[in-house]
C-alpha cells in the first residue's frame, strides 16, 4: 500500500483543495496508485447500492490529448467575452483555470467518472438520486489520492462534447460522464482550508 500523509480525517477533508498549477507535470504516476485510490473511492454511497459507477482512466497521450482537446474549446467557449476579473482571488482563479486548459494533455492521468443510465436517456426532473450515486464516489477519489500525496481539481466543461468525448473513449450509448479528476502528484503536499462563507450565513435549522 501507498504510504499515506498524516492528515487527520478533518485535515484531509479541509485540505483536499482545487490543484491546477501545482500538479506535477513531469512525474509519473503508477497506474496502481490511481487503482489504489479507486479501491477506497468505491466504499461511497450509491443509490439501492446499484454501483452502476464507471471509471475511465486515461494514461496514454493520444486519448488524453483528445479529451484535453475538448476541455480546452468549451473552456474558451464558456470565458469568451467574459471580463477580467477585478479583485485578487478571482483573478487567481482565472489564472490557474488558464493554465490548465494549456496543460492538460500533459497532465499523468485523466480520469472520467460515469455512471450507466436506464434507457440511456438522463431522467426528467429533479436528478439528484442518479448524480448521488457516483459524485460522492468521485470526491472520496479525489480525498483519496490527496492522502497518498497526489492532486486534483473538479471540472466538468468537457461535457459541452459528452458525445465526442463518448466516441474518442468508446463509452457506450447508456453511459453518461459526469466529471473529469485530471491527476498528478502535487509540488509539495502543504494546502491549507480555503475561505468559505461564514456558516450561520447558510445554515437554515428547522426551516429557511
Amino acid at each position: 500500500m501507498t504510504d499515506l500523509l498524516p492528515l487527520t480525517p478533518d485535515e484531509l477533508l479541509t485540505t483536499t483543495r482545487a490543484v491546477r498549477k501545482r500538479l506535477d507535470l513531469d512525474r509519473p504516476v503508477p497506474l496502481e496508485v490511481v487503482r489504489e485510490a479507486l479501491e477506497v473511492a468505491l466504499q461511497a454511497p450509491s443509490g439501492s447500492n446499484r454501483q452502476g459507477w464507471h471509471w475511465i482512466v486515461l494514461t496514454d497521450d493520444e486519448p488524453k490529448k483528445r479529451i484535453a482537446e475538448l476541455y480546452a474549446r468549451s473552456h474558451r467557449e464558456a470565458y469568451r467575452g467574459a471580463p477580467e476579473p477585478a479583485d485578487g482571488a478571482r483573478a487567481r482563479i482565472m489564472s490557474s483555470s488558464i493554465y490548465l486548459r494549456e496543460v492538460m494533455h500533459r497532465v499523468p492521468v485523466l480520469v472520467i467518472g460515469a455512471i450507466t443510465v436506464d434507457e440511456g436517456e438522463l431522467p426528467p426532473g429533479n436528478q439528484a438520486g442518479l448524480w448521488g450515486s457516483v459524485l460522492p464516489a468521485a470526491w472520496s477519489l479525489a480525498l483519496a489520492l490527496r492522502a497518498r500525496g497526489l492532486g486534483t481539481t473538479w471540472t466538468t466543461l468537457h461535457l459541452r462534447y459528452e458525445r465526442e468525448a463518448a466516441e474518442i473513449l468508446g463509452v457506450p450509448a447508456g453511459v453518461r460522464q459526469g466529471v473529469l479528476l485530471p491527476v498528478a502528484y502535487t509540488k509539495g503536499t502543504d494546502f491549507r482550508a480555503g475561505p468559505r462563507a461564514d456558516l450561520d450565513n447558510v445554515l437554515h435549522v428547522n426551516r429557511w
